[in-house]
């Protein structure tokens, strides 16, 4: 990925944990560094085709004077995600902002917080078998899409499934997304959960019924494993009302453990259900 560099864009703001800091306010220094595609631009000479640096370093001094916060962390945070939000073409933004004659009592140069942030991939899981089923999961998409951090790309036909894990229930509506988000792994969880809760899921019966079931089945290329989320799910290519919707939305996607395609996975099941 290409890159565009705006170095040490000065910024007059009031930032810091001390009271005189956020009323006298004192000078900042920003740095990004814009991952972005630059080949058209290059080959047709046309702005429209990159990014506008003059544009983001004005979007950069707003967000910066127009707010007070006491972190560093936080005045990085809110810039870099207002860049990735107004500049589509945006990929990733790395970030460094320091803070000159910071007030510690002690001689120094400057302090700086640096960040990397960027748009991810991730693939959803929908489920529902009790009460309105389609509309639990169309209201769980249209819920994804006003995350303000998330953006829906796709979305797969719905395909009514037998119940999977041998609890006598209704059948299900299964469907699958494809969405960019900047929320992290463990934060699109807790996401997913929220609008589980809205749906009013309760979680009482392992593989049993439920208003509303949202799982990540792929982030990235992504391997985690902890004690509340495992990526890849962990069962997903053994279970056609998941591949099945997945393949229509996104078939050449590569399992990063098994290193199969979405396709190649759901081939591979259908021939041991058919043996």
């Amino acid at each position: 990925m290409d890159k565009i560099r705006i170095e040490n864009l000065e910024i007059f703001a009031k930032h810091g944990v001390f009271p005189e800091e956020n009323f006298l306010g004192q000078k900042f220094v920003l740095s990004a560094v814009l991952h972005t595609n630059t080949r058209k631009a290059g080959l047709t000479d046309e702005l429209s085709y990159s990014v506008h640096y003059g544009e983001v370093s004005h979007l950069i001094k707003k967000v910066v004077e127009e707010n007070t916060w006491k972190l560093l962390e936080t005045v990085a945070e809110a810039t870099a995600k207002a860049i990735l939000l107004s500049y589509p073409m945006v990929s990733q933004v790395d970030l460094t902002i320091k803070k000159p004659w910071a007030p510690i009592g002690l001689p120094l140069d400057t302090v700086s917080v640096e960040i990397s942030r960027g748009w991810h991939t991730a693939y959803i899981a929908l489920g529902s078998n009790m009460g309105d089923k389609e509309k639990y999961l169309i209201e769980a998409v249209e819920k994804l899409q006003q995350t303000s951090d998330c953006q829906v790309l796709k979305v797969s036909d719905f395909l009514v499934t037998a119940p999977y894990g041998g609890v006598e229930q209704d059948d299900f509506l299964n469907g699958a997304l494809a969405l960019k988000t900047l929320l992290t792994p463990q934060e699109l969880l807790e996401r997913l959960h929220e609008i589980e809760q809205e749906a009013h899921r309760e979680r009482l019966i392992h593989w049993g019924p439920r208003t509303l079931d949202l799982d990540i089945l792929l982030y990235d290329d992504l391997v985690l494993d902890t004690p509340d989320l495992i990526i890849p799910h962990v069962e997903m290519h053994l279970r056609d009302f998941v591949l099945i919707p997945l393949a229509q939305i996104a078939p050449w996607k590569r399992h990063p453990v098994l290193g199969l395609t979405v396709s190649q996975m759901l081939a591979d099941l259908q021939a041991k259900q058919e043996s």
